[in-house]
């Protein structure tokens, strides 16, 4: 099992360390071995008015390959210089290193995002540009994935994130187990927009969950904007307005996430050949599949097939 470590600093953000553990600690699985430090054993203030008894220090970093860094404030300090040299320590040594929401502020002290694009929550994320200028911030998204160091924006953006890491670590399959028990949309793109215009709707019956649903029944054959604006009884503009304040993104760009999706989850499971999964996932044929999976995934389906398939030989051997 993979080592993750949830680094817990003073008034570190309940909501945030919760996601970690409940993405990666969760006793019902054996995915990866998750524990929480702090910079010393003893009982850890949050930003809600409760203490967290933790029990290990910082020495739990040492062989931890995913380092995961949950929001803290204030911010108007940095962490202690033990906390940032243990930080940068884990990262010459090549351990992966996570941060949810504000805990991207403990990586940027650390120097481990100099050079490299971060993210953070919307609110903060002009504070973390303007502190640290050898980062390029982006503060529209919902994560970044520079490969071993990534960065989440605020609160639930966080689940997205530590999603995806499971989807790269143990594929679709698992990351979709994960996010049925827990009662999320099994993905969501870093790229997608932090704000969400409207992501509790009025009216619930208003919602175009009905025809999200429908949609993913069809991934097999074409599916234009017209279409699923009939579907649900919008002309287009409106169809498409009301689709980006629900979701924060287009809706071609939710069919080719989705699309997406289903590949790996079919690339995962067997050796369909790759024209059929073409076809089986809307893609038409296999030219168009490996454009738009290497672009989400930056290798080929074939590939991705074989890193899957050895990674498993490995954990059955």
């Amino acid at each position: 099992m993979r080592r993750v470590v949830a680094l817990a600093l003073a008034d570190v953000v309940a909501f945030d360390l919760s996601i970690a553990a409940q993405v990666f600690g969760h006793r019902d699985e054996d995915l990866y071995a998750f524990r929480v430090c702090a910079q010393a054993p003893g009982t850890v203030p949050t930003t809600t008015g409760f203490g967290l008894r933790v029990d290990h220090g910082l020495e739990a970093l040492r062989r931890a390959e995913t380092i995961i860094v949950p929001g803290f404030a204030p911010l108007d300090s940095e962490p202690p210089d033990t906390v940032l040299s243990a930080l940068r320590n884990a990262d010459k040594r090549g351990a992966r290193l996570i941060s949810i929401c504000t805990g991207a502020f403990a990586l940027a002290a650390a120097g481990v995002l100099d050079g490299r694009r971060a993210t953070t929550h919307w609110q903060s994320a002009g504070l973390l540009a303007r502190r640290y200028p050898a980062i390029q911030v982006e503060p529209d998204v919902l994560y970044v994935d520079e490969g071993r160091v990534l960065t989440s924006a605020g609160v639930a953006a966080g689940i997205d994130l530590c999603l995806h890491v499971v989807r790269c670590d143990h594929g679709a399959r698992a990351a979709n187990a994960i996010a049925r028990r827990i009662i999320v949309a099994p993905q969501r793109q870093g790229g997608q927009a932090q704000f969400v215009e409207q992501p509790v709707p009025a009216d619930p019956k208003g919602t175009l969950e009905r025809t999200r649903a429908w949609a993913l029944d069809q991934l097999a054959r074409p599916l234009t904007v017209t279409e699923l604006a009939r579907h649900a009884g919008y002309s287009e503009r409106t169809f498409a307005r009301r689709f980006r304040a629900e979701t924060g993104t287009t809706p071609l760009q939710w069919l080719i996430v989705q699309r997406i999706l289903k590949a790996r989850a079919l690339l995962e499971a067997g050796d369909l050949p790759i024209e059929a999964v073409a076809h089986q996932c809307g893609f038409g044929n296999a030219a168009s599949l490996r454009q738009h999976f290497r672009r989400a995934t930056y290798t080929t389906p074939t590939a991705y097939r074989s890193a899957w398939m050895s990674s498993g030989e490995m954990a059955r051997s």
